[in-house]
């Protein structure tokens, strides 16, 4: 998996394309994450104990990982990730700064 909880990502397809965001979550089995403000969806709420008043609330739903690419630190533009060894251990790196993620 190429993209991890709390990398910063552009959308780079579909309704919300150019969209930017933290990852809040990643589902491995389904290949989806959350992006913390994209595509937001109303959904009805029944009135419970932590919600008393019930009604329309707005929140995050899963994007595939295909539509998602991660933002180089460095350039703020959009790169692809590597993986190598460094110093005996695997890390994950930019394509197009060649800098450890």
């Amino acid at each position: 998996m190429k993209i991890k909880t709390g990398d910063t990502v552009r959308i780079i397809a579909g309704d919300h394309k150019g969209t930017e965001g933290k990852v809040m979550t990643v589902n491995r089995e389904k290949n989806k994450a959350i992006v913390e403000g994209a595509n937001m969806v109303s959904k009805h709420q029944k009135p419970s104990a932590q919600n008393p008043q019930g009604g329309i609330v707005k929140k995050e739903s899963p994007i595939n990982i295909s539509n998602l690419s991660l933002i180089d630190a460095k350039s703020g533009k959009t790169t692809r990730v590597g993986y190598e060894v460094r110093d005996g251990k695997k890390v994950r790196f930019s394509k197009k700064s060649n800098e450890v993620i």
